[in-house]
C-alpha cells in the first residue's frame, strides 16, 4: 500500500467513528469559504499564481515572453507566496462547558466552530493541530479527523497542556475562561512566542440572567449549590460582575497582542467563523 493510500485509509477509519459534527463542520466551512478570500499572494514559491503587467521595478528575468507575445503589453509571471503557518487549537473540556440553557451547549458550539475553522484553514493550505492529538499538525483531511477524535477523548482539562510550540505558532483557544489559571496560562504562552486568539463561548442565560423567584443554582462539578428566594434581586450585580470578567479577559489578551472574540450560543456560527478566519489572517 502506498503512503498516500495508507493515510487515506487511516483518515477513513477515523471518520467512521466520529459523530455527525464533522459533517456539519465541513458544510459550515464550505458555506463560509464562498464568501472569504484565500491567503494567496505574490512572493517566493514554486506554484504559478497569475500574470500581471510589467512594472519598472521588475527584473527582466521575471518576464514571461510567451505570454507577452500574445499581446502588445509585457507580462511577468508571479508565483504564489508559500508561507503555510501552524495553527494549534484547544477547547476547554471542563464541566462548565457542558452548560446549556437552550438546545446547544457551550461545548457543542465550541466544537463546531473549532472544526469549521480548522477546515477553512486546511482549504487555505495551513497546518492545523489539536493540543494532545496523535500526529503532527498538517494541512490534510487526516489532521481534521485526528482533531475530531481528540475532542472526544474524554479529558476534562480546562487549560491547554504543554505542547511543542514554535515561535510564531498560533493558538485558537475556545473556552468560557472561568478557570482561575487562565491569565497565567496566557502569559506563559505569550512568553513562548505564541500568538493567541481567544474565543469566549457564552450561553445567553449566563449573560442575561433571566431567572426570577426562588431559584436553585447547582455547581457543574458538584461542589456547592446556592438557593435564592428572589433571584431577580441579584440580577444587576451578577450582570455587572459577568461583564467585568469578560472585559478582564479581553484586556489581558489585548496587552499580550492577542485577539479576543465572544460568541453567544443563541447566535448563528457563521459570523463568528468569518471573524475568526479574518483574525488569523485568512482574509
Amino acid at each position: 500500500m502506498s503512503n498516500f493510500s495508507a493515510l487515506q485509509h487511516e483518515a477513513d477509519g477515523l471518520s467512521a467513528g466520529l459523530p455527525p459534527l464533522m459533517v456539519e463542520a465541513d458544510h459550515l466551512a464550505a458555506s463560509v469559504s464562498l464568501g472569504v478570500h484565500g491567503r494567496k499572494r505574490a512572493g517566493m514559491g514554486e506554484s504559478f499564481w497569475q500574470f500581471r503587467r510589467y512594472a519598472h521595478h521588475d527584473a527582466s528575468s521575471a518576464i514571461d515572453w510567451r505570454q507577452s507575445a500574445k499581446s502588445q503589453h509585457i507580462f511577468v509571471r508571479e508565483r504564489e507566496w508559500e508561507a503555510a503557518q501552524t495553527v494549534w487549537f484547544w477547547r476547554d473540556a471542563s464541566a462548565n462547558m457542558a452548560f446549556a440553557s437552550g438546545r446547544v451547549s457551550k461545548r457543542q458550539r465550541a466544537d463546531l466552530l473549532l472544526l469549521s475553522l480548522a477546515s477553512l484553514l486546511v482549504r487555505g493550505g495551513e497546518r492545523v493541530g489539536f493540543l494532545g492529538m496523535e500526529g503532527a499538525p498538517a494541512s490534510s483531511r487526516l489532521a481534521l479527523t485526528r482533531m475530531g477524535r481528540a475532542l472526544f477523548s474524554g479529558k476534562s482539562d480546562a487549560l491547554p497542556p504543554p505542547a511543542p510550540f514554535a515561535r510564531g505558532n498560533q493558538l485558537v483557544w475556545f473556552s468560557d475562561f472561568l478557570d482561575d489559571g487562565v491569565l497565567e496560562a496566557m502569559r506563559v504562552l505569550a512568553h513562548r512566542g505564541v500568538s493567541g486568539h481567544l474565543v469566549r463561548i457564552v450561553d445567553p442565560a449566563e449573560e442575561d440572567f433571566p431567572y426570577a423567584g426562588r431559584t436553585r443554582f447547582e455547581s457543574p462539578v458538584g461542589e456547592s449549590d446556592e438557593i435564592f428566594g428572589r433571584a431577580e434581586r441579584i440580577r444587576s450585580a451578577y450582570r455587572n460582575r459577568f461583564t467585568a470578567h469578560g472585559e478582564q479577559i479581553s484586556q489581558a489578551a489585548l496587552k499580550l497582542g492577542w485577539t479576543c472574540t465572544t460568541h453567544r450560543t443563541d447566535h448563528g456560527p457563521q459570523g463568528s467563523l468569518i471573524a475568526l478566519h479574518a483574525a488569523i489572517g485568512g482574509i
